[in-house]
Formats: structure tokens, sequence, C-alpha cells
């Protein structure tokens, strides 16, 4: 017999969401745990998941659980494993079993793992703007931008688990921003939140420009957005280098999978047409002619509290 709910697990950095959800998307109960473990910590903190679980699962009954989904950095859908997730102490250079000790701890429930922008893309699937749709590309504008790839309704996940790091492709062939993951130029280095912020503080320096983003310490995105709200010169010109950049890449996104929809999501996307407008200017002009009109650009429907949970939890059905 199906059961009523499964669970969603997002791992961040610096906190980790759980919650129970429904057939509906409704997410009964949530709560939220942190992630900050010490390297050797790996084992008590998947213990702290699991009992925050069975706590949770109260509500509804522990029987009516039928899986459990995780989106983690570095998640890998094939081992069930987070591999040397560079922001997290304690699986940073390690391999970590998560879906195996989850299901351990947890009456062998079935456990799956996929990273954050994975999940997100279900979730989107499932529950939101690209709810009945079976091609899109999901892209996370936070602190990094992260994409899930969905092609004749199946996650991409590449030979090894990993495919989709659209984020690494160059925007920037020479002289490119360095990234942390060993590149330079890479299209995160523009268009994450750090990349506003960088463009910024790059930008204030090349110019005496007025602008209200002057004498502000450590500029974020949300500085820029809210000097563009005022009508700030510069910062509306750093929006638009940003857009145009991110539709330049979906252009070239567009040519491989050939997608009914690019869905954005993140802090980013909440900027509205100061970014939105530029990416599908620059989408249209660069795209190829049999392609031109019939992409959307969608800003994803998800709750952005929520979507974290009801992506990750979406793996489960």
């Amino acid at each position: 017999m199906e059961k009523a709910y499964v669970v969603g697990v997002d791992i961040g950095g610096q906190t980790t969401k759980i919650g129970i959800v429904d057939r509906r998307g409704t997410i009964v109960t949530q709560t939220v745990i942190g992630s900050k473990y010490k390297a050797g910590e790996a084992g008590i903190f998947i213990q702290a998941v699991c009992d925050t679980i069975r706590e949770l699962a109260k509500e509804v009954g522990f029987d009516q659980i039928q899986g459990i989904g995780i989106g983690a950095p570095n998640g890998n859908y094939y081992k069930g494993t987070i591999e040397d997730a560079a922001n997290l102490e304690w699986a940073k250079g390690i391999v970590v079993e998560l879906a195996k000790e989850v299901s351990l701890a947890l009456d062998n429930l079935p456990v799956t793992v996929t990273n954050d922008a994975n999940a997100a893309a279900v979730g989107e699937m499932t529950y939101g703007a690209a709810r009945g749709m079976k091609n899109f590309i999901m892209i996370t504008l936070g602190t990094g931008v992260g994409s899930g790839i969905i092609i004749n309704g199946e996650l991409v996940y590449g030979h090894d688990g990993f495919a989709g790091e659209l984020g690494h492709v160059t925007a920037v062939r020479h002289n490119g921003r360095p990234c942390g993951c060993g590149k330079t130029g890479c299209l995160e280095t523009y268009c994450s939140a750090i990349g506003v912020a960088r463009t910024a503080g790059e930008w204030l320096e090349l110019t005496d420009e007025p602008s209200l983003l002057r004498g502000i310490e450590n500029i974020t995105s949300k500085d820029v957005f809210e000097a563009a709200q005022k009508g700030d010169e510069l910062a509306l010109k750093i929006f638009e280098f940003t857009g145009k950049k991110l539709g330049e890449s979906f252009a070239d996104f567009v040519a491989f999978s050939a997608p009914e929809a690019i869905v954005v999501f993140g802090g980013l996307a909440r900027a509205g047409e100061f970014i939105f407008k530029p990416i599908r200017e620059a989408m249209e002009a660069n795209m190829v002619s049999i392609w031109k009109g019939k992409v959307k650009l969608l800003p994803s429907a998800l709750k952005e509290s929520d979507a974290a949970i009801l992506g990750a939890s979406a793996l489960a059905w």
C-alpha cells in the first residue's frame, strides 16, 4: 500500500532543514538543525538527522513514511554518498556513506541522495513551475550557480553522478575571475550573489560614477538590488551585465537539451525584471533560430523558505 508521506532533508553549510511532506506538496511539519560538525563527526551529524526525523514522524506515524530524499553538496545519486564537500567540515576530503547510514538507522527506509540543485529541479517538476514538463533546466542563483537538467522527464546524472555543473561553464575565456573550483572565468564567478557583489566592488574602483553603493562596506547583491530599485545607474548596469552573461550562457544550454523552459530560483531571481529582462534579451539574441521564441524563462513557483525541503522530498516518491 502506498504511504502518505515522505521526508525531505536539505543539508547546507550552516544548517540542515528537515520536513515531512504529503502528496500535495504540503509540508506537514519541519525543523532546522545545525550542520557545523567537525572533521570526524559525520556519524554524530547523521545520528542527529535520524533522531530529528523520528521525532518529526511522531506527528504522522513513522509507519506512514514512504522514504527519504536528501539534497546535499556533492551528493552522488548513484552511490548515495557525499564526496569531498568543501563547505562541510565533516565531509571534506572523504566519502560519507549517507544513504546507507541513514537507512540503517531508520528501519531500512529507502533513501535517495543528490545535490541541492538537482533536488530543486525535481521539486519544481513535482510541485512548482515545471509541473507537467518533461524537458527543462533548473538554475539556482545563490552563493554559487547550480543547475539540474531534466530530459524526457528524468534528471541527467551522467556517468559519475555529477552531471550538470553549469555554474562552471566558462563565461569569460580570457582573464576571467578565479573560481573556487580551480578554473577561471566560470559563470558562477559573475552571476551568483557573490559574483554580483564582486562586479560592484570592481566597478566602483574603476569609475568615479556617483552611486548609492559608494561607502557601503562588504557590498552584497541585496545592496545592489536595493540601489537598483532607487534608480541607481551603476546598480542597473550591474544587473544588465549579470543578466547578459546569464542569457548568453542560457542560449548555449538550450543548444544541448532543447528545453521547454529554463526555471530560475534563488536570491537573485527575486530581483525580478532587473535580472530577467537582460537574461531574456541576451538569450534570444544568441540562440540558434530554430529555438528563438520557443524557450520559456520562468521564475520558480516554489516558496523559497520551503523549496529546499520540497525539492529533497520529491526524490522519495
